[in-house]
């Protein structure tokens, strides 16, 4: 998919369309299951102190037993507004498989 470097949409904080600039946004950030929450929610669900492993933490990785990992990666664009300085981000990523940003490129006819 290509995208230009610049384009213009709407702003909700200046309230009127602008030009944005146009970056991609890593869809990274797993959630740990020995973080905080993981383990709050492993003792919910009394599979964690005295009450053995029941399995959560002994298992081989998912990708061995259950299914093939798909061929693209969710995008999320992030919009900055070249006026107020503030960014928003799509409001949903899109499958794609190679996103590209790129300078519009005007020719002379």
């Amino acid at each position: 998919m290509k995208l230009p470097k610049k384009t213009k949409r709407y702003c909700p904080s200046s309230n009127k369309n602008t030009e944005h600039k146009i970056a991609i946004v890593s869809t990274g950030g797993k959630r740990g299951s020995l973080k905080r929450g993981g383990k709050v929610r492993t003792q919910l669900r009394w599979k964690w102190r005295g009450m053995g492993s029941m399995g959560k933490y002994s298992k081989p990785a998912i990708t061995k037993w259950k299914r093939k990992t798909k061929s693209t990666k969710k995008s999320v664009i992030l919009y900055t507004c070249q006026v107020c300085k503030k960014s928003h981000q799509s409001s949903y990523g899109r499958r794609v498989s190679k996103v590209q940003i790129e300078e519009k490129v005007k020719q002379n006819q």
